[in-house]
């Protein structure tokens, strides 16, 4: 049976339509296009309307001193987003972000997300890595080429391994002190280079918490995008339930029952911790798990 909760950030109806990012023409005629829209924002942030939905605006609008993103189509209409030149150099969370992800569908915060890491990638990415000359966009937005050395630079994603360690019927979770109070949610940590996604998984349960895993089980992915990485949910089975904290990444970590995962993700105030926010992969990793998914 294919679960019902998807994750947040997915679901975009975003038509990426590559072939009109390589052809000067074709964009030529979307910029052109009265049809056309630009993703309104409030720095790096989206403006949403009373529904939760993204607001478009006129292409028109568009500060003259910005670069311009084809995003894609979405509805047949071209939609772009604005590298805007009073961004600072390192774009940072807002203290609205979070509260305004939780009213957004999964589908607009996904067209989103594409939007805001694209942006973000070329606010860092303004010199060319191999000659330190400025580079300018090309292919619609989706890569920075440089004209003194030829090279091509192209977004990259940041592949994350999040998982749940399970062992005699009970599960993992670890809280970070960056965590609101009571906040407890699955183990996460970055692939290294040479690196399988079952590899990650296991030296990082071994690194944060001292466990031994096995059978790892990939579960579902989901695009994050702050500034732009690729989250992968996974189970892993463990050897034993005696941890060996790194308490310079978790602050503590605790085993949970099935019982107490619903409880904490139907709001039960007697629950042992509040679970991540809806939006976060490790929500649905839960409700996956919940669900007996391997």
């Amino acid at each position: 049976m294919i679960s019902q909760h998807l994750p947040g950030f997915t679901g975009s109806t975003l038509d990426r339509a590559d072939l009109v990012r390589t052809n000067p023409e074709q964009l030529g005629a979307m910029m052109g296009s009265l049809s056309a829209r630009l993703l309104a924002l409030d720095g790096i942030d989206p403006v949403l309307d009373a529904d939760g939905m993204l607001v478009w605006i006129s292409l028109a609008e568009a500060d003259p001193a910005s670069e311009l993103i084809f995003l894609g189509l979405i509805d047949g209409k071209p939609r772009f987003a604005e590298v805007r030149p009073d961004l600072p150099d390192g774009v940072e969370r807002s203290n609205a972000i979070f509260r305004m992800l939780g009213l957004m569908p999964p589908g607009e915060a996904g067209t989103y997300a594409a939007a805001r890491s694209l942006i973000d990638w070329h606010v860092r990415h303004g010199f060319c890595a191999r000659c330190g000359t400025p580079t300018a966009m090309f292919r619609g937005g989706w890569g920075r080429k440089c004209d003194a050395c030829n090279a091509e630079h192209y977004p990259r994603v940041d592949p994350v391994v999040i998982m749940l360690a399970e062992f005699d019927g009970r599960v993992l979770v670890g809280r970070q002190p960056r965590y609101p109070a009571g906040r407890y949610s699955a183990l996460a940590g970055f692939l290294e280079p040479g690196e399988s996604l079952e590899e990650a998984v296991a030296r990082e349960l071994f690194e944060e918490a001292g466990l031994r895993a096995s059978n790892v089980r990939y579960v579902v992915s989901q695009p994050w995008p702050f500034p732009s990485s690729l989250m992968m949910a996974c189970v892993a089975d463990v050897d034993s339930a005696e941890l060996t904290i790194d308490y310079t990444e978790l602050e503590d970590a605790i085993w949970v029952t099935r019982e107490e995962v619903q409880a904490s993700l139907d709001g039960d105030p007697d629950a042992p911790f509040l679970p991540p926010p809806p939006y976060a992969i490790a929500y649905t990793l839960f409700q996956r798990w919940l669900e007996g998914a391997d």
